[in-house]
């Protein structure tokens, strides 16, 4: 397509999410947006912007949006693909250029220096680490499993650029599950099934992303199957990822599961809360965000609410990012409960008082029957308190209703023991204290 219809399409898109959106948000992340191209085949509109936040603004809160107002001007749906204007360079704005079949596919943010390890990761990172480092030598086949938005994708674009740098002449192909069977279709529908099989059968490192997409395709399953015994035989690095071990994916051939199997299979388990506040810090600091005492406030409270996926934990960052800057005002934890309500709410479970006094009880290495005794020492009385603050904070409950179930305790010493918590957190907000508080607070929500 000529640019100047290509441009045309993209005025008339632009016209059309301008009526629909809030003046100073499409002047702010719209407006600056370029087109690059469209592949009329495969569904995609190519677009860029030269601000890093401006992508993580259009990818994480506008990408619907932004698809509707497509779909709603060229008369069917569209995928929104948005690039760096230096991600572009070298790229040919060609009718025919699809990154989706190109090494280029690979996000530059998705590297290894940007993953956060913890717990819930560490054995993946490593051996994903070892592939990246001695590619076909260590664990291969590598297939990485987990619940959506844990990071099986960051891992794996991270090894593809970590392998392009240390070993520029292999070919590296990074595809998604969807990627894999449209272009399969398209190779059979255009008789075109030994360009195909040459394409997937000539490259160095194979990655195939969501491979749980494939279960119940027959021909899918079939191409990838001798596509895998090629690559495997010739010695080349092959990557899968899913959202289950392959035991598990019952919609599979049994003759692909055990080939998944026969090399290592690696579990990202959801992130505790020590290490959700490290990615929103990491993420901040990417973001180039001053980490001031309220900054890391309002990290903590995304990360007190949002207990399971890094997606939505940076989705919801982004977004009091975004509100920030639209009304220059400082990144506080009141902002964060303000912008985040909605996505707060959904994630929240009630908590019964029961269960706090179990949860502390257990974290003070006290018993439970303590907090209703007339003990006051000191290692008693304390965690008492906490537990008391968090009945208030957490159930919505009377003071005395919570002395009645801590004794029978007047009120007023309900009300006591919940100032001097909170006193003691105002006057060192980043203190061990508020750890303690954030994290007991977590592992119930979760």
């Amino acid at each position: 397509m000529r640019k100047k219809d290509l441009e045309k399409i993209w005025n008339s898109i632009q016209s059309h999410l301008e009526s629909t959106m809030i003046s100073a948000a499409y002047q702010a992340w719209i407006a600056p947006v370029k087109v690059i191209n469209i592949d009329r085949e495969n569904k995609i509109l190519f677009l860029s912007t030269e601000v890093d936040m401006g992508k993580s603004i259009l990818e994480n809160r506008y990408k619907q949006t932004l698809e509707n107002s497509v779909a709603e001007i060229l008369g069917e749906p569209y995928k929104i693909t948005v690039m760096l204007a230096d991600e572009m360079d070298g790229i040919q704005e060609e009718a025919n250029y699809t990154p989706y079949t190109d090494e280029l596919n690979l996000n530059p943010k998705y590297i290894f220096s940007t993953f956060v390890v913890g717990k819930n990761n560490e054995f993946a990172h490593a051996v994903s680490l070892a592939v990246a480092n001695n590619p076909s030598k260590a664990h291969n086949p590598l297939f990485l499993y987990g619940d959506a938005g844990l990071g099986k994708t960051h891992l794996m674009h991270a090894i593809g650029h970590a392998i392009r740098k240390n070993f520029p002449k292999l070919k590296v192909l990074y595809v998604s599950s969807e990627m894999f069977t449209n272009e399969l279709i398209r190779a059979i529908r255009e008789n075109r099934q030994m360009e195909f099989k040459n394409k997937y059968r000539s490259i160095d490192v194979f990655m195939l992303d969501d491979i749980q997409f494939i279960e119940g395709k027959d021909s899918t399953q079939e191409e990838l199957f001798y596509t895998f015994n090629d690559l495997h035989m010739a010695n080349k690095q092959i990557i899968f990822t899913s959202d289950k071990p392959p035991s598990q994916l019952k919609g599979l051939e049994q003759r692909l599961t055990s080939r998944f199997g026969m090399g290592m299979v690696a579990k990202i388990e959801e992130p505790d809360y020590e290490t959700r506040v490290a990615i929103l810090t990491k993420k901040a600091e990417i973001e180039d965000i001053y980490l001031s005492d309220m900054a890391m406030e309002a990290i903590h409270t995304i990360a007190q609410n949002i207990p399971s996926n890094i997606r939505e934990l940076e989705g919801a960052l982004n977004r009091i990012i975004a509100y920030a800057n639209l009304t220059n005002q400082k990144i506080t934890k009141e902002m964060a409960q303000q912008v985040l309500q909605d996505v707060f709410s959904s994630k929240q479970k009630d908590v019964t008082p029961e269960e706090i006094k179990r949860t502390v009880a257990k974290r003070f290495n006290v018993k439970i029957t303590d907090f209703d005794s007339s003990k006051r020492s000191r290692n008693i009385a304390y965690p008492r308190q906490i537990a008391m603050y968090l009945c208030r904070e957490m159930t919505g409950l009377s003071l005395p209703k919570i002395g009645e179930l801590f004794g029978g305790r007047d009120h007023t010493t309900v009300l006591h023991a919940c100032e001097k918590i909170s006193k003691d957190l105002e006057k060192e907000p980043n203190s061990e204290l508020q750890q303690t508080i954030h994290s007991l607070k977590s592992e119930m929500q979760e």
